[in-house]
């Protein structure tokens, strides 16, 4: 037997009419608690966020924190990076000193050292020259010979002036197209090393500062660091809102204004469509979850479901006052059906939304529980509050002379709208067996195709990129983007110097480095290296306590005789008396850049390896840990893009479980409501058919468009099955209640709920693709990628509701009615 709900719908039914101002009261007054929690938003940006946990990032955090001179957890460095047709010219060696002094003067800046080109050719001229004033007076009083030769001899003496120009350097001219200077700041507070950019840093004001002073100085130099790209995660944001909301509104307004055809009935959508709002964002304040990249994409989610709400609501109260009905009794038939479907809508989609609750990435997690408890309060606000609002307006309406506009269902009658419609209906009628047969086929072949859909995972994926297009220039105030650098400035790196973040990957060792074999395992590990890694002579490109060995030896001829004393085989590396060696080289002028790669206590070591800049990132990770694991002691493979791939495959992972979980969720949810409502558990069935041949298009249509799961589309999937089973659950309950309720004959049935049902579901689907769709105005190339695919699966959503699943309807009530399969295919084609 069926559980008897109405009792329960007829308990809101005689709120929603015979008191609906007590129900507008309550939910403002609730509005109005909410909106107190808006106070307490605050904001995260980044991609630092999403490799909480993971080993790869504990590894690099473990790194960061030992090797200090270079990852002090309370320092941090800006990077000043200079541009000219010769910055190893008079002028710009200059420009660079006196910038770097200037800076040094400012307490704020909290200066601890500098370092830069400028000051290695300046001591190259002067040795004794150990201040930036008098490496400037050393620069200004050299020839032009003297400064080519002490160019020369910086290039040649010091490995750390190629690290600072530009790999197009040229010696014999003794120039080079652009340099990197470095300025090192105390920090009281301290700074992360992890891998990614974090959306707060406290070199931000610091870096700010740097940049007002290079500008006073001239446009040639660009200041760049973890203080500058947080502070662009976090504006993008908001430039990103400013962009995509007003747009999203005018769409939105301009599909309702069609859909509900009087401004009045308009105003009320929009109204609770910000009542939702706001109770979400205020929840979120309350709980204090912060308001990140990814959560961009929550607004427009709820704005789709709370729009599909009001418009079937309104559009089946408008069938029932066009039949003669008052306000009361047809507000009271339009929520004993509407409340139901939106009970049902809701269950699966909290379902959809909350199975990203299973993913390993906090960020997706907080999306699942925001756009979860979103979905619960868009249920309450239109399930309730718009038909007592509704019934307020019409009820005044026929006291006063409120004038009423549109008053017809959508899609009504023989219009093109109504005949596009009902089309759904009469293949149905004519051949649905081979309909819902052709489908799957092509659903079967379109998952085979999706197999090969990449993850990745990027900072350029939140930033706005290098070459935007001209319309962001061509917007008004206050709706032009700020001026964005940081993905051009990473590029201008990567592409001009031959050492950065991107190209290297770490091997963090773990061992008694004092042993004999020490040395010679670290160097042994890189002999014959995997294909991803830089190699001269089969030996990887690195650099390493070995690497600082060799340096020094070259440069010091008493620690040269040391090494050779204690080297048996004699290539370079000491394989004996170890402790002596490290006492002599840390206690030497290279300790510094040897405490980069060795511990004091020299029981840890690092390895950077060079990688090929053009290979994947699922290359370098695993020549990364192919490296690690050839290491003789206890090893660790880590850094950025080791990190980041850890990070894409989590995301493929949550992508696939989130998916399995949503539609078994979903699955088992409509099996259980319409059993316990209908009495009919196969309806639940019937009613995924159209979501799997969604879900299928959606991820066919993303290798099709070459996009990627990254940290926004690996939401997708679950958010199609919880956003498409709203227009398939609206065209199945209404299907039910009209078959099997009202006892309708099947076809009438079906036309029935594709012209009256299938009405809403078009307003719904032009609003949702448009209102989602504005996401490809975003900043944030992942956000514009994940706004078109969303509104690809509502589009795709609404075609298999509206043409698949009356062929679905109708085969089921054949075959629930007793006729076998072979006889529904006889009839059916």
């Amino acid at each position: 037997m069926p559980f008897d709900y109405q009792p329960y719908v007829d308990v809101v039914d005689g709120y929603i009419t015979d008191r609906p101002g007590a129900v507008v009261v309550a939910f403002l007054l609730a509005t109005a608690l909410f909106g107190v929690g808006l106070g307490g938003i605050s904001t995260t940006a980044g991609t630092q966020q999403f490799a909480q946990d993971l080993p790869a990032q504990e590894a690099l955090d473990e790194v960061n924190a030992k090797f200090t001179p270079t990852f002090a957890a309370d320092t941090g460095s800006t990077q000043l990076i200079q541009r000219g047709g010769n910055v190893l010219s008079r002028p710009a060696l200059l420009r660079m000193l006196e910038l770097q002094e200037r800076l040094v003067d400012r307490p704020g800046l909290r200066v601890e050292s500098t370092s830069s080109a400028a000051r290695i050719v300046a001591r190259q001229l002067e040795p004794g020259a150990e201040s930036l004033p008098a490496q400037r007076r050393a620069v200004e009083g050299a020839t032009d010979a003297e400064l080519r030769r002490a160019v020369r001899a910086a290039d040649e003496t010091n490995p750390r002036f190629s690290e600072l120009v530009s790999s197009d350097y040229n010696r014999e001219s003794a120039s080079a197209s652009a340099t990197v200077g470095v300025v090192t700041h105390e920090l009281p507070a301290g700074i992360s090393g992890g891998a990614g950019q974090g959306g707060s840093s406290p070199l931000t004001p610091i870096q700010e500062e740097v940049a007002a002073v290079a500008d006073a100085g001239g446009g040639d130099i660009t200041v760049f660091g973890a203080g500058i790209i947080s502070a662009e995660f976090s504006a993008v944001i908001g430039d990103t809102l400013a962009i995509v909301v007003p747009a999203a509104v005018l769409l939105i307004a301009l599909f309702l204004s069609v859909a509900y055809r009087d401004p009045i009935d308009l105003l009320l959508g929009v109204v609770a469509l910000g009542m939702a709002l706001v109770w979400t964002f205020g929840f979120m304040g309350l709980a204090g979850i912060p308001f990140s990249q990814v959560l961009i994409t929550v607004p427009p989610l709820l704005l789709a479901v709370g729009i599909d709400f009001g418009i079937h609501a309104v559009n089946r109260y408008r069938e029932e006052r066009a039949a003669g009905r008052g306000v009361g009794e047809s507000m009271t038939a339009t929520t004993d059906q509407v409340l139901v479907a939106f009970f049902i809508v809701a269950g699966t989609t909290v379902i959809g939304f909350g199975a990203n609750l299973a993913s390993e990435l906090p960020p997706i997690r907080e999306f699942g529980a925001v756009a979860a408890v979103g979905i619960l309060f868009t249920f309450a606000v239109f399930g309730v509050f718009l038909p007592a609002a509704k019934v307020l307006l019409d009820r005044a309406r026929d006291r006063y002379p409120i004038p009423a506009f549109g008053t017809t269902p959508l899609g009504a009658g023989e219009s093109v709208l109504g005949r596009f419609q009902r089309a759904g209906g009469r293949i149905a009628k004519t051949a649905p067996l081979l309909v819902v047969v052709a489908l799957l086929v092509v659903s079967g072949a379109a998952a085979g195709y999706a197999a090969g859909v990449d993850t990745s995972f990027d900072d350029e994926d939140f930033l706005p990129p290098s070459d935007r297009p001209d319309y962001y220039d061509a917007l008004p105030e206050p709706f032009a983007p700020g001026d964005y650098r940081v993905a051009a400035t990473l590029e201008f790196l990567e592409t001009n110097f031959e050492t950065g973040q991107s190209d290297t990957v770490t091997v963090y060792v773990e061992g008694p480095m004092e042993r004999a074999s020490a040395l010679e395992s670290l160097d042994r590990a890189g002999r014959d290296p995997p294909a991803a890694v830089v190699a001269d002579d089969r030996q990887a490109e690195a650099t390493s306590i070995v690497t600082v060995i060799r340096d020094h030896a070259a440069r010091n001829p008493e620690f040269g005789r040391l090494v050779d004393r204690n080297d048996r085989d004699g290539d370079g590396i000491p394989d004996r008396n170890l402790p002596d060696v490290y006492d002599a080289l840390f206690d030497s002028p290279a300790g510094d850049r040897a405490a980069q790669y060795m511990t004091e206590n020299r029981r840890s070591t690092r390895v950077v390896y060079t990688v090929k800049a053009d290979a994947s990132q699922t290359a370098v990770a695993d020549a990364a840990r192919t490296l690690a694991d050839d290491q003789r002691f206890e090893a660790t493979a880590t850094g950025q893009t080791v990190v980041f791939e850890a990070v894409s495959s989590v995301i493929l992972r949550s992508a696939l479980i989130s998916l399995a979980i949503a539609l078994a969720g979903a699955a088992l949810f409509l099996l259980v409501a319409y059993r316990l409502l209908l009495g009919r558990a196969s309806l639940g069935v019937a009613n995924v058919v159209p979501i799997l041949v969604t879900v299928c298009l959606v991820a066919a249509s993303m290798r099709l468009l070459g996009l990627s799961f990254n940290a926004f589309t690996a939401t997708l999937l679950a958010i199609t099955i919880g956003l498409g089973i709203d227009y398939s659950v609206h065209i199945t309950h209404r299907f039910a209640d009209e078959y099997v309720e009202n006892g309708v004959e099947l076809y009438e049935a079906v036309d029935r709920t594709v012209a009256g049902t299938g009405g809403a579901l078009t307003g719904s689907m032009l609003t949702t693709v448009f209102g989602i769709g504005v996401l490809v105005l975003s900043l944030f190339p992942a956000i514009g990628q994940f706004g078109l695919l969303t509104a690809l699966s509502v589009f795709y959503a609404y075609l298999a509701s509206l043409f698949v699943l009356p062929s679905v309807l109708v085969l089921w009530a054949r075959v629930t009615a007793g006729e076998n399969v072979e006889t529904a295919f006889d009839r059916g084609i």
